[in-house]
This record gives structure tokens, sequence and C-alpha cells, in this order.
């Protein structure tokens, strides 16, 4: 890319960061130091604020690189990711968001623990958040990276490493220094900008064919290099009985998998109410929903505009296929406009990971502070009284934890993101979702709305799906054994999906059953009542 793509898309990537720096500093200076402050922002958020953050969380570098680069790529077959993040919030719409809303305080510990024990409850629902988290963020990384590098031509492994080292740094800055607050507004500025660039070039694509789609797929189809191939179903998943399961263990990820992921579930808490909770999901229903539906024509446009051959040159995983038709559609490389609006779409893209990376990194940190740490710390046995200095002091001591788990957990992405550099973004996502549904989801369903659930029945469903669906990965073609993997010279490749979800997310389930039957408890049947009652009046709710 020539010095001005760089100059200009580099003072675009400043701005924003220098905006969203001085809106956390800002809101450091007026927060009050509370757990309910940091976590939730203090529930003072509208449903329309809150249906724009959940939005700029959800529109991750996954869908705005990823999905566009896989269906520039393999066509059909890619917009299986398109439809499946859109069709999940059905899910959440209908069995999550208001439930949640009334029965937790801050994470998804909240809402189990409720009728359980608390302490194994909240370490086994806390370690799930933090591995559903550091799947996501690691694929955050790799989009950081892979910008930079089409920023900067492509040459240097060394550049992409820093920015992934930067990236860390700043969302580590975000959550410490903002909590929720600042989170969110960032995510909503994100959300605005994403949804004007994305708005923005639909139409110059739509432009280009004079508004008649069926050019723009035949063109699309031609330009592949895959012929009417590339506008049927199987291309990418169908070239035998593996990539056919592959392809139903994704589905299954991608439509259960929303409902688990801790970042999601935690913006339920920033709103007042459980009625402004609902209504924050259909605002972002209707953003997503418009979102989705135009990354499918960005991604048709860039195999139709650039070329399914650039595109695979510039990132064999697609995550260039969106700036590179910016490029073209602005006039090609050196011009004013290309120069212009490759920028924009890439600064855009960049707050986009900026956004996303700082809800996850919330959500992790607060999962490790407030069910990891303060179970750890509680006693057995509940104290009669407490002084009343310490019963501020706990949760001001949490929120110090907080902060240093955000660091923490950054560490561990940035390593990870370094060795995953070469991995479609949308598909380390995917990862992320499979890990969501098997390990949270079972447990949030059967908490809600199973009378006899019993503690240990919700800690094997957390470990059930957890454990096998992390091993499952690590023993997949995606680790080694194939020459995409992330250590493509060793192979000890044992499962044959790319995608857990087909076989973890089932064990989680069951897992959460065998535990129950095999229990030797009663389940508290005054719990379960008051856990109803809350969930589908709001009675009660914190």
């Amino acid at each position: 890319m020539s010095g001005d793509h760089q100059t200009l898309a580099l003072l675009l990537f400043s701005a924003f960061v220098a905006v969203t720096l001085g809106m956390t500093t800002w809101v450091s200076r007026h927060r009050h130091g509370s757990a309910e402050e940091f976590y939730t922002g203090g529930r003072l958020f509208s449903p329309m604020e809150n249906g724009f953050a959940i939005a700029g969380d959800y529109m991750s570098a996954a869908s705005f690189l990823g999905i566009s680069g896989l269906i520039a790529l393999f066509g059909y077959d890619g917009m299986l990711y398109s439809v499946g993040f859109l069709v999940a919030w059905l899910v959440v719409l209908l069995l999550v968001a208001e439930l949640v809303r009334n029965c937790g305080r801050f994470t998804l510990a909240d809402v189990v623990a409720a009728r359980m024990r608390e302490r194994p409850v909240r370490i086994a629902a806390g370690t799930s958040s933090v591995a559903v988290s550091v799947f996501y963020l690691v694929a955050q990384m790799v989009g950081a990276g892979s910008l930079v590098a089409l920023l900067l031509g492509g040459t240097s492994e060394a550049a992409r490493s820093w920015t992934v080292i930067g990236v860390g740094a700043l969302m580590v800055v975000y959550v410490t220094l903002g909590g929720m607050r600042a989170t969110t507004w960032i995510q909503i500025v994100k959300a605005v900008l994403l949804m004007a660039g994305t708005v923005a070039l639909t139409v110059l694509v739509l432009l280009r064919f004079h508004g008649d789609l069926g050019a723009l797929l035949t063109t699309a189809a031609e330009r592949s290099g895959h012929g009417k191939e590339f506008l049927s179903p199987g291309l990418a998943y169908g070239g035998g009985w593996t990539a056919r399961f592959d392809f139903i263990s994704l589905g299954l990820a991608l439509v259960l998998g929303t409902a688990g992921l801790p970042h999601i579930l935690s913006r339920f808490y920033t709103v007042p109410t459980a009625r402004a909770a609902r209504r924050s999901v259909v605002w972002s229903i209707g953003l997503i929903g418009g979102f989705y539906l135009m990354t499918i024509v960005l991604g048709f446009g860039a195999a139709a505009v650039v070329g399914t051959d650039e595109v695979r040159a510039s990132s064999a995983a697609g995550n260039t296929a969106v700036p590179l038709l910016a490029l073209d559609l602005g006039g090609g490389a050196g011009s004013t406009g290309g120069t212009v609006l490759f920028a924009v779409v890439a600064a855009v893209a960049f707050a986009t990971i900026l956004a996303v990376v700082a809800g996850i990194t919330l959500a992790s940190s607060a999962a490790v502070a407030h069910d990891l740490y303060a179970s750890l710390k509680r006693p057995r046995t509940r104290p009669r009284a407490k002084p009343r200095a310490k019963q501020h002091a706990k949760p001001r001591g949490e929120v110090a934890v907080a902060r240093l788990a955000a660091a923490g957990i950054g560490a561990v992405a940035i390593v990870l993101g370094l060795l995953a550099r070469d991995l479609n973004v949308a598909f380390l996502v995917g990862l992320a979702f499979a890990v969501a549904a098997s390990a949270n989801l079972p447990v949030l369903l059967y908490s809600l709305f199973w009378r006899n659930f019993t503690t240990r029945g919700a800690v094997w469903s957390v470990y059930g799906g957890l454990v096998p669906a992390v091993l499952l990965v690590v023993f997949s073609p995606v680790v080694s054994g194939s020459p995409e993997a992330i250590f493509p010279s060793l192979d000890f490749q044992v499962f044959p999906l790319q995608n857990p979800g087909l076989v973890s997310i089932p064990l989680g389930f069951l897992a959460g059953w065998i535990g129950t039957v095999l229990s030797g408890e009663r389940a508290d049947e005054a719990k379960h009542a008051e856990c109803e009652v809350r969930s589908l009046t709001g009675a009660g709710a914190v």
C-alpha cells in the first residue's frame, strides 16, 4: 500500500484512539469506585443506548472482516456465519434476555448461584466465562494484525506483532480506567461508525452494478474461478462426511453460542429493568440484522470487484477482503478516493476491534473478580455480623482484582493472538461460540427452567461442556495436522472436525442431567420458586 494509505489510516486510527481515551479519562474522574459502577455503569443506560452498545459488542472483527472474507472465498457456504449470527438473537430474545436481567446482578454465575451452593457454581461458571472470553479475544487480535499487515504492505511480521500487543495494552487501559460506562460509550460510537461505513460500502457496491443483484452474483461467480458452484452449497463444506458434519457443528455453535457469551449477557445488567433489557435486544436485532445483510453484499462484492484470487493473495484467510474492496470502489490504488475510502474502512475496522476487546475483557475480568476471587475469599460458613467498613471494602477489593485480571487476560490473549495470526477471524469466533454453547448455555437453561436441577448438575454441566470443547479444539486440525493449523509442522490431531460443537454441546447438556440424577441432594424448591417468580415478573430484581 502507498504511503498516503498508511499516513491517512494511521491518522484516523490515532484520532479514534485519542477520542476514546479522552472519554475513558473523563469517565474515570466521575466514577464512584463501586462494583455496580464498574461492572454495570450504574444501570443507567436507556434501551436505545444499550441496544447500540450490544450491537457494537456483537459486530466484531469476525463480522466485518471475517464473514465478508469467507463469502469472497467460498460464496454460498460463507453466508452460514451471517445467518447463524443473526438467527442466534432469536434465542437470546425469547429465552435469555429478560430472565437473566431479573435473576442476575453482574455475571452469568449470579443466575445459577441464586438457587445453588455458591462456591462451586461460581468457580465453575467463572472458569468457563474466562475460557470463552480468551477464545473470542484471540479472534480480535488476529483481525488487528491482518489490518496492519495490509496497511504496511504485508511485509512486516514485527508490525503485526506490535499491533497485537498495542491492542492488548489499549483494551487494558479502557477497562481499568473506565469500567462499563466508558466501554459502553466506546461501543456506541463504534456501532455508529461501523453502520455508517458498511452502508456506504454497500451503496457503492450496488451502484457499481446499477442495483442489479443478479449481475453482482454472476460477476462474483465468474471472478471466483468456481463458476456456478460459487453460488451453490458445498464449496467449503461439501468435500465429504467430515466437511458436512463440520457444517452442522458450526451451525449449532453459531445459533446457540450467543446466549452463552459472557460479554453479551453482562450487557443486560446495564439497564434499570427487565423490560428495558428486552427492548435493548429489539434495538440490537434491528441494527445487527441490517448489518449482516450488508455483509453478504460486501462479500460477494469483494469477489466480483476485487476477485477471489486477489483476496486470497492478500490474506489466505480472506481477512482483508473489505479493505481491498474499499480501495477498488474508491478509484483503485494510487487514487485519492481509493486512499480515503481504504483509510476510513481500515480505521472503522480497527475501532471495531478496540471496542469489542474492551467489552470482552471487562466481562472476563468481572468473572475473575466477582466469581473466582470472591468465591475463594468467601468463608465457607457465613459470619454472623460484619463491620460496616468491611462490607464496603469487599466490592472495592473486587474492583481492584478485576483491574488486575484485565491485565492478565490481556497478556494471555496477546500470546495466543500471535500464535493464531494466520487463521480466519470468523472461524476463530466460531470456536468461541462452540465453547460458550457447550459450557454456559446448558447450565443457564437448566437453572432457569428445570425445577430439579442441583449444584452437582450445574458443576458437571459446565465442566462437562467446557473440558471436551477445549480438548477437541486442541486435538483438531485447527491446532496441528494440516497446512493451515497453528502448528503446521506438528501432528497430534485426533478429532477430525474443526468445530467441536456437534459433540461438546450435547455433552454439556448430558453432563448436567447425569450430575443432577446422580446427586444425593434435593433441589431447593423454595429457592426455585423464588427464582421463577423473580425471573418472570422482576419482583426482587436488583
